[in-house]
């Protein structure tokens, strides 16, 4: 018995692409995308947000120490940090700055917080720093 060839149905992009073009009479072209890689914009670089992952490669990358040991210092410090927030410590931590708090309010969900951040002008420092090398 001989077999006779059937034709195939054409693949659904294509029945898609003439199917359209009959109705609205237009013509759909179709081209190949390839994907470029774009290098982002160096101010959008971080999210706004500074999450303790990042924290951590920071930490990692700027003082050259192993991720394992870093990782376990950062997460000490800032439970000792939000603690003593907790306990209306004022901190001073340069070059951080000095953080007060000024309000404490107890919601069902959650603790709010509010502070006020008191940071040094580095430009400041700077010209102090030279004028004390300069006198010496």
């Amino acid at each position: 018995m001989a077999k006779t060839a059937t034709p195939k149905p054409a693949a659904r992009g294509a029945a898609a692409s003439t199917a359209g073009s009959a109705k609205t009479g237009v013509e759909t072209a179709k081209e190949d995308v390839t994907p470029v890689a774009v290098k982002a914009d160096p101010a959008s670089e971080f999210e706004t947000d500074l999450k303790k992952r990042e924290l951590i490669d920071l930490v990692v990358e700027q003082s050259g120490i192993k991720k394992k040991f870093a990782k376990p210092v950062v997460e000490t410090m800032l439970r000792v940090l939000g603690q003593a927030m907790a306990d209306e410590r004022e901190l001073n931590l340069q070059p951080f700055g000095k953080l007060m708090v000024q309000k404490i309010e107890d919601k069902p969900n959650a603790r709010i917080v509010k502070c006020r951040l008191r940071q040094s002008k580095p430009a400041e420092n700077a010209i102090k720093e030279a004028l004390d090398t300069a006198a010496e």
